[in-house]
């Protein structure tokens, strides 16, 4: 309820000034009720009038005020046309690309989510490829101790359900490699900068550091500005190789690119056993929510596949519609002043013979 109000549009009025003219709409109704006051008082104490016919006319129950009320509101919604209203709407983002990271760590055997973690994201992530739209590009990462692009982006449906199917459980997990390249295959001039952070294994910052001596001719970008692609991660969230997975954000919200980041498994956790080794493998969410806070996007989790859907839904909405802009509604209301004036006319042309 609180996602659907967020998105109801926000107006302002690029001449507010104009608005004063609503006085005028206060002052025709006051007037009007006086003058039908007026009428019936004169129809009580002078019935001699009925043979005139303003009785008569004036007899005609409520039909008789919804000519005037109509034409009240037409010339309200025409005032506000004046003031030139505008409105903060969601509208549908030209995503052309779409880069989904698969985890593919030993961790994503586990079987807290039937029939394992890495089926359910490759499901989650098949759903989430039919359901572009025809125009948009879709790339698959495969991501373990090292990543790699299984499937560069493209529009072919077939490819990518090739690529996702074929992945398969492999060591170690380096989640900041896979954002990172992840966010090189959607930008590929920010290979320099990602090769830089995969080389580097300082802890990340907390926050961006500021530029000592920024361009006077360069604005930052904002996190999820970026239309055009977006990334999404499948992945239970430990990381153990590799760049922190939030220095890798931090490089895709200088960019503007949004990384929805889909958390596959349990908080609780499973005992996993591979190879003669056992140990408790757990959703660790914090890291994945942080990567999609710094991004401006959504974290999204998966906690067994009857949920499947319902993640698919929003995830694919977010992609939609993740959009706002601000758009000038003058000829909205323009449009609806004259229908409501046209509609006055014509139902009192047809319940009195005359136009008002």
């Amino acid at each position: 309820m609180i996602d659907a109000i967020s998105r109801l549009p926000v107006f302002s009025f690029l001449w507010p000034g104009m608005l004063w003219l609503f006085a005028l709409v206060g002052v025709l109704a006051a007037g009007y009720v006086w003058l039908d006051r007026r009428r019936r008082h004169a129809a009580v104490h002078l019935p001699a009038l009925k043979t005139v016919g303003v009785a008569t006319r004036s007899g005609a129950g409520w039909r008789r005020h919804v000519a005037p009320v109509l034409i009240l509101l037409a010339l309200a919604a025409l005032i506000a046309a004046i003031a030139r209203p505008q409105a903060v709407m969601m509208l549908p983002s030209r995503i052309e690309t779409v880069v989904m990271v698969l985890d593919l760590s030993g961790s994503m055997r586990a079987q807290d989510i039937k029939p394992s973690r890495l089926r359910a994201a490759q499901q989650a992530a098949t759903i989430l490829m039919d359901a572009q739209p025809a125009g948009v590009s879709v790339g698959v990462v495969a991501m373990a101790g090292t990543a790699a692009v299984a499937q560069a982006p493209t529009r072919s449906r077939e490819a990518v359900t090739t690529a996702i199917e074929r992945l398969q459980p492999q060591g170690g997990t380096a989640l900041g490699n896979g954002l990172l390249i992840a966010l090189t295959t959607l930008l590929p001039q920010v290979a320099p900068d990602a090769e830089r952070l995969m080389n580097d294994d300082t802890p990340p910052p907390r926050k961006p550091p500021a530029l000592a001596n920024p361009p006077a001719d360069t604005e930052p970008v904002k996190p999820g500005s970026y239309t055009s692609g977006a990334i999404v991660l499948f992945s239970d969230g430990e990381s153990n190789a590799g760049p922190a997975a939030l220095r890798a954000a931090q490089l895709a919200a200088e960019q503007g690119v949004r990384i929805y980041t889909v958390g596959v498994g349990t908080p609780e956790g499973v005992v996993l056993s591979v190879d003669g080794w056992s140990a408790r493998v757990r959703l660790d969410e914090k890291v994945l929510k942080e990567v999609a806070d710094a991004t401006g996007a959504e974290y999204f989790r998966l906690e067994d596949a009857a949920e499947l859907k319902r993640v698919y839904r929003a995830l694919n909405a977010r992609l939609a519609f993740d959009k706002r802009s601000q758009v000038e509604i003058t000829a909205l209301f323009a449009a609806l002043g004259a229908l409501l004036a046209a509609c006055a006319g014509l139902l009192s042309l047809w319940w009195f013979g005359r136009v008002l």
